[in-house]
């Protein structure tokens, strides 16, 4: 969502690119931060949260995205195994305006397995300039 507060419509939804669970990756992971997991479990919480976060900051690089002031209600419905190729979206719930030249943008980010499942969600609080 390369555009200005002014230009983000609630509902709009929009695409947070994508990443496969590299196999090296989960393994190494899983060796440094979460002692006692092993990769068949697939990635744990933490690694699905970094994947998601990887995502987002690549998306909104070009974005007028200033600030993120929050991320919460975070949700892990399922660890996905290793070569799982995971997609992220991102869907505006609701705007407000805070001056004349920026504004508070809530939204829903999602990331999804190849069918289409929910691995992950959690909301944002970001402001954009106007």
């Amino acid at each position: 969502m390369p555009a200005p507060f002014d230009d983000i419509r609630i509902g709009q939804v929009v695409s947070l690119g994508a990443c496969a669970v590299d196999p090296g990756a989960l393994e190494a992971f899983c060796r440094a931060f979460t002692p006692g997991w092993t990769v068949e479990r697939g990635a744990p919480d933490a690694m699905v949260y970094a994947i998601w976060a990887k995502l987002d900051a690549v998306a909104h690089t070009d974005w007028p995205q200033t600030k993120r002031l929050g991320v919460d209600a975070l949700r892990w419905m399922r660890n996905p195994p290793a070569g799982e190729l995971l997609r992220g979206r991102m869907t505006i719930m609701a705007k407000d305006a805070v001056g004349d030249d920026k504004g508070v943008v809530i939204a829903q980010h999602d990331l999804l397995d190849e069918a289409g499942r929910l691995v992950f969600s959690c909301l944002t609080r970001s402001v954009f300039t106007r």
